[in-house]
This record gives structure tokens, C-alpha cells and sequence, in this order.
């Protein structure tokens, strides 16, 4: 077994998991996985160091399980994604699939315990049609053996939450309407389609509160469904407060930043991202994402506070502590979309509880969680002004100190890297658009969005190495294009089409302002028209504020490429002690293992790209990685399965 080196990650699990017991946080016990990030606080750091550097090319395939929503003839949207992430309390694995079932299985063996189904239409367009996880609940006033004393609260992409009986797999009845609430009920802007409202990461727990934000479709209209992030009674399901981040009352100190006669009306602004919390501090920490629509924003003029936000909330009450905006008034669809990373900095011999947040717009930001102050300093720079008729962008933007993830701009000499043809046909295609650097606004002449929708950093987050302070973050480096169409001229466009030359192309109605929207990646013959890597894994140590290293992850091999090292990721990463970072995220098909120099020591073929963070824990004297390889049915290809890595036995 490999030395141990992981001290400070321990202990620091170890403490905060003490001092979170008195409000009813359950102290993770070494080899189990009982919260989305491990634990409340999202670290994804696991003490176990069973498989290390030294043994990790022994890895091997020990079980799989198959959820049956990708069997052949299956009459499921293309949109379903089976992108869990298991948590393991008592020897059990825990989690949901798109379609609305919860698996238990047995962690050492893979074999089924129980099945819920909650039914979801299985043809049903959600945009995100996935759940990303389970939470976990102890009753502290249950007797130990009774039904419903330890509970597993899942959440159905049709927006129920469902509280079940961990031992059983059945409804907690007295919870909600027969174990199950509604979330689309009571909303300010109620939505106007079945799919226009979900349910897709797992609620936290604090004490005995459970808090949920949502999924909302992005730019479909100006007053879409609204994004309260609510707090819920664990036992009985009653509500408990509720919490607006559009706000509605004059007296909020951020009303003046939503102007416009419609401003207050707007929706989303939601939290579809997984909510860190500081149970210690009776504290939760929301990621939210842009108001509605993504792209314009004339009928909500002003920075738009609280959307596109880290916001700090008392678990218990809903009360706002305090927030901090990533993105002023945005127009670019860069959600906070990665869960925030709750830490500890040594700053001038002061431990420091921080949060780290990663950004689709590439930033790394560091906060002071105690009060949302930057760590490193933050600094508002002058942007490009909007061109659109009714627009108004905001004339700065938030720019940390720490190295940007990714490039946050594109110029034609950036093209001298790629090969010819690609290299003329990309050049042609950039000196078309508006491309004046960071933050350009979308136009009707087409704009350059570097980085791209999908970052920069995304929704798989980062994790931190305290013994370094280290922060390792898997990263996009693609541009899109976004142009805006006068209503007149959106069916013309619409008839022209994709021309089968780009990785990706959408439409949407935008209702409520005067343009369509029309989005695509920048590329051209199947590739992106951006220097490669077009992914990688990024390190940047916290210490001296610089970039450590930065790999390629993953190929191009499902584009017909695998030349080109590093491509397109959505997924997330963990760590263990003995020093490895397992990361699956690229659309290759592998599970992979780096050390903290950036080193791949191993990779574990999958059956379809895993879009999932994976997760690791201990059963029956033998460590496990476990990582839903769903794929995506298109770049990632499409499965159900959920893999368990491992020794060999007796290892």
C-alpha cells in the first residue's frame, strides 16, 4: 500500500465533518461517498489510499450494472443522459437514472437491492434530461431500524423531490402528497410547458432542511419560469422559506440593478448547479446562473444582481448573507455552472474558510465564504459595448487576478496553428464576425464568444489539494458563434441550415424580444477553428497565485480525429489521498488517473463517454471507482451503465 500523504486533506474533512454533527451533518466515515461532493461542503477529497500511484495500472474492471434506459429499441429521448454521480452510506450505492428510477445497490458486488420507479415519460424533451445525484438523511429522532430513519431525497427531472426509505427503496409517506412534493407548485412565473422546469442536481442538507434550485430551458422567453431556491422541512416536506434571485421588493439592496418595466418579471436566474454548504456556519452556497433570455437582455437592463452570483444564504431561513456576481448582466449564457468548492487557505499564518468557483467565462474566483470578499484580487475592466437595438451591456466586467482557465479571446494570428485547409476556412469565417475581445456582445452581424457556452470551466467543477493548495479544474477551449435574427428574417435563416460544417447549431425563440437566437460552435470540417488542446486538465497552485500545468484530456477520436490531444469535456473530477485525480469527461470513452504532477497513469475504457463525476469508497476490503458512462447519444455515445473499477482481489 502506498505511503500516506494526505494529512491536511483529512484532517480537514475530518473537522469540518465534527463540528457540522451538532446540526445534524453525518461525519462521513473514511471509506464511504455520502454526499454528491463527499461532503456538504463539496470537496470531493476521499482519505483512501488503497489504490495509489504505484498500483493504479493494476486497476481492473470488478463489476457492472446496467440501469436498462439505453437497451436497443428503448423508446427514449435523444436528450437522456445517465449522468450520476453514486453516494455509499452503510455498504450501499445510491443513485437515480433520467427517468426518474433510484438503485440501490450492494458496493462490493453491484447487485440490485431495490428499485424505485417514479415514472417519467420516457419521450419527453427536457433540455437536461438527467439527475445528477441522491442525497442522504438521517432522522436524529427515528429509532435505528424504523421506516424512513435514514432516507435517500431524490430528485426527478420532472420536478418532484421524493423522499425514500434508504432500506427499503418506499415512499416516506408522511412526507409531502404520499413521500413525494411538486416543486412546479407556488412559483412566481409559473412555467409554460411540462419541460420548461426541472429538477436535475440533488438538494443539501442542513440540520434538517433540505435546499433546492432548479433547472430552467434557457431562451424560450423573457419571462420564463423563475428560479426561487427553496428550503424544505426533511421530515415532512412543508416549506420552509423561499428566496428569489430576481428581487421583487424596492427595499432589496440589489432591486436597482434589474431596470425596465418588465426587469422584475423576468425568470431563471436559477440554481440547476449543486449547492455547497457550511453546515457549521448554517450556510449555503448557491451557484446561479444568467436571468431570461441568455442572449438579450433590453427588457432587463442593469446588472442584473444576484443572478449569474455566488449567493450565501442562511440554510435555515433563507436569509441573505451575502453575494458576489461573476458576470454582470449577462449575455453570453455563462452560468455559474460549477458547484462551488468549499476550502481552507493558509493566508499570512491564518487558516482562511474560502470557496473556490470556477467559470464559464474562465475565471477562478476565490472568496472569503465567511463574507464573499476576493482572496486575490478582482478588478473591473472596460468591455465591449452592444451594437443590438434595445441592448445596453454592462461597461465592465469582473476579471480575477489568478491566471485565466482558458484563453479568453481569439485574434487571426491564434489560427497560424492549425492545419491547412482548416486554417484558411477558419480565417475566412472569423473575419466575418465581430470579435473585439473578452465579453463581446452578441449581434446580428454574428459574434465571436470566446470562451464558448460551455467554458472556460463548467458544470464538473474543481477540486483543491490542501497539502499544495493546488486547484485542478478540467477546462474547454472552444469559441461559439451567436448571432442574433430580426424577427423578420427568422424562418429565411432557419431554411438555410447548418450547412454540415459545424460541431453544433441552435435555434431558439427568444419570445419577448426582437430576435431569434442562433448558436453555434466556431469550427469548420468537423473541428474547432481554435488552437488545440480544445480541452485539458488545469492546475494552479494557490500559493504563488500561477498556473502549474495543463494537459490535454481526452482525444478526438469520436469526431474521426484521434490525433488531436485534449478535446470538448463535461464532467468533473476527485481526489484521494495517496495523490490521484480520476477524471472521466471527454467524449473518448476512458476513466483516467493523474497524479498531481499532471502525469496520466492509467485509463480504464468505458462503453460511452462519461459525462459523470466519479466517485470512490471502500466495501467488502477492496477500493472501488465507480462512474455512470452514459454518454450523450451523439458526441458521447449513448449508454447506461455504471462501472466499478478495482485491485484485483486480495491487492
Amino acid at each position: 500500500m502506498p505511503s500516506i500523504r494526505y494529512p491536511a486533506a483529512f484532517i480537514l474533512a475530518a473537522a469540518a465533518a465534527t463540528v457540522t454533527a451538532g446540526l445534524g451533518a453525518q461525519v462521513p466515515a473514511p471509506g464511504e461517498w455520502p454526499s454528491y461532493g463527499r461532503t456538504a461542503l463539496g470537496d470531493r477529497l476521499s482519505p483512501l489510499t488503497r489504490i495509489g500511484p504505484a498500483n493504479v495500472a493494476q486497476l481492473q474492471v470488478a463489476w457492472r450494472y446496467r440501469t436498462g434506459e439505453a437497451e436497443p429499441g428503448a423508446a427514449v429521448h435523444s436528450r437522456a443522459r445517465f449522468s450520476a454521480t453514486p453516494i455509499m452510506v452503510g455498504g450501499r450505492l445510491y443513485f437515480p437514472t433520467p427517468l426518474g428510477k433510484v438503485v440501490a445497490l450492494d458496493g462490493a458486488t453491484g447487485r440490485e437491492l431495490w428499485r424505485f420507479d417514479a415514472g417519467v415519460a420516457p419521450a419527453a424533451g427536457f433540455g437536461d434530461f438527467t439527475s445528477r445525484g441522491v442525497s442522504y438523511w438521517r432522522d436524529p429522532r427515528a429509532r435505528a431500524g424504523t421506516p424512513c430513519a435514514a432516507r435517500i431525497f431524490a430528485g426527478i427531472v420532472d420536478a418532484r423531490l421524493y423522499a425514500l426509505d434508504a432500506a427499503t427503496g418506499r415512499p416516506c409517506t408522511g412526507f409531502g402528497r404520499g413521500g413525494a412534493i411538486d416543486l412546479r407548485r407556488g412559483l412566481r412565473n409559473a412555467p409554460a410547458t411540462a419541460t420548461e422546469y426541472e429538477l436535475t442536481s440533488p438538494p443539501a442538507v442542513v440540520g434538517e432542511t433540505l435546499v433546492l434550485g432548479s433547472a430552467v430551458a434557457d431562451n424560450q422567453r423573457t419571462d420564463a419560469a423563475s428560479g426561487e431556491v427553496r428550503g424544505f422541512d426533511a421530515r415532512t416536506g412543508r416549506l420552509k422559506w423561499s428566496w428569489d434571485p430576481v428581487p421583487q421588493r424596492p427595499s432589496d439592496p440589489s432591486y436597482a440593478s434589474w431596470r425596465g418595466a418588465a426587469a422584475h418579471r423576468s425568470g431563471a436566474a436559477n440554481t440547476w448547479s449543486v449547492i455547497a454548504a457550511d453546515p457549521a456556519r448554517d450556510l449555503v452556497f448557491l451557484p446561479t446562473s444568467s436571468p431570461s433570455v441568455d442572449y438579450w437582455g433590453g427588457s432587463r437592463l442593469g446588472d442584473n444582481r444576484y443572478a449569474n452570483s455566488i449567493v450565501a444564504l442562511r440554510a435555515s431561513t433563507g436569509a441573505l448573507v451575502w453575494s458576489f456576481q461573476t458576470v454582470h448582466h449577462d449575455l453570453w449564457d455563462y452560468d455559474n455552472a460549477a458547484p462551488p468548492a468549499l476550502i481552507e487557505l493558509d493566508i499570512g499564518g491564518r487558516r482562511i474558510p474560502a470557496l473556490a468557483e470556477a467559470t464559464k467565462s474562465g475565471q477562478l474566483f476565490v472568496l472569503d465564504r465567511r463574507t464573499g470578499r476576493p482572496l486575490f484580487p478582482v478588478t473591473e475592466r472596460p468591455v465591449p459595448a452592444s451594437d443590438a437595438a434595445g441592448e445596453r451591456a454592462a461597461p465592465t466586467q469582473p476579471f480575477s487576478s489568478l491566471p485565466p482557465l482558458s484563453p479568453l479571446s481569439l485574434s487571426p494570428a491564434d489560427l497560424d496553428a492549425l492545419p491547412e485547409p482548416l486554417r484558411d476556412a477558419c480565417r475566412a469565417a472569423l473575419a466575418g464576425l465581430r470579435n473585439d475581445g473578452p465579453f463581446t456582445p452578441p449581434s446580428v452581424r454574428g459574434s465571436l464568444v470566446m470562451p464558448a457556452n460551455i467554458g472556460g470551466g463548467h458544470w464538473g467543477g474543481l477540486v483543491y489539494d490542501p497539502a499544495s493548495e493546488t486547484i485542478i479544474v478540467p477546462v474547454n477551449r472552444i469559441a461559439s458563434v451567436v448571432r442574433l435574427i430580426p424577427r423578420a428574417e427568422v424562418e429565411a435563416e432557419r431554411a438555410r441550415g447548418p450547412g454540415g460544417e459545424r460541431l453544433g447549431l441552435e435555434y431558439a425563440r427568444m419570445a419577448g424580444t426582437p430576435y431569434a437566437l442562433r448558436r453555434e460552435f466556431f469550427g469548420a470540417g468537423g473541428l474547432p477553428c481554435t488552437p488545440p488542446p480544445y480541452g485539458s486538465l488545469h492546475a494552479i497552485s494557490l500559493r504563488t497565485g500561477r498556473t502549474l500545468w495543463d494537459v490535454p484530456l481526452g482525444t478526438g477520436a469520436p469526431l474521426g480525429h484521434p490525433e488531436v490531444r485534449g478535446f470538448v469535456n463535461l464532467g468533473g473530477p476527485i481526489l484521494t489521498a495517496s495523490g490521484l485525480i480520476f477524471i472521466g469527461a471527454a467524449p473518448d470513452a476512458f476513466l483516467r488517473a493523474f497524479d498531481l504532477s499532471g502525469h496520466e497513469l492509467w485509463r480504464g475504457a468505458l462503453p460511452a463517454g462519461a459525462r459523470a463525476t466519479p466517485m470512490t469508497y471502500e466495501a467488502g476490503g477492496r477500493q472501488f471507482v465507480v462512474i455512470a458512462a452514459g454518454g450523450d447519444g451523439e458526441l458521447f455515445g449513448r449508454s447506461d451503465e455504471l462501472v466499478a473499477f478495482a485491485l484485483p482481489a486480495g491487492r
